[in-house]
């Protein structure tokens, strides 16, 4: 199946955003999937400010990564990202139904910035 996953991380690293990019993406690869497409959005406000070790974050460092992957390997990614105290807010989404026709229509993963 086709997953996509954002991933909000603590502002002021961005090594640590690739270090999370990097242990996600070798979970995938290890698991025999397919990373398809990674995107680093940059830093922007928060929908809602949220709490996390005791700190308070309004901003955070988005990042989009898109793979191929079982079910199984989506819930690994997904249970790395949340365990790790970096990361604010993840969350994954299936695209589509893993048929040919389905997959050509979701394009290159654009984002505007309205900063």
């Amino acid at each position: 199946m086709l997953y996509e996953v954002i991933g909000m991380v603590r502002q002021g690293n961005l090594n640590e955003v690739k270090e999370l990019v990097l242990i996600a993406g070798k979970t995938v690869l290890q698991q025999g999937g397919v990373i398809r497409d990674i995107k680093n959005w940059g830093t922007f406000m928060l929908p809602s400010s949220a709490s996390l070790n005791q700190v308070r974050h309004t901003r955070a460092h988005y990042f989009l990564m898109r793979y191929d992957a079982s079910t199984k390997t989506h819930k690994e990614v997904y249970r790395e990202l949340a365990r790790d105290p970096r990361v604010i807010r993840a969350t994954g989404v299936t695209l589509g139904n893993n048929k040919l026709e389905t997959l050509s229509k979701f394009g290159p993963m654009n984002w505007r910035r309205m900063d």
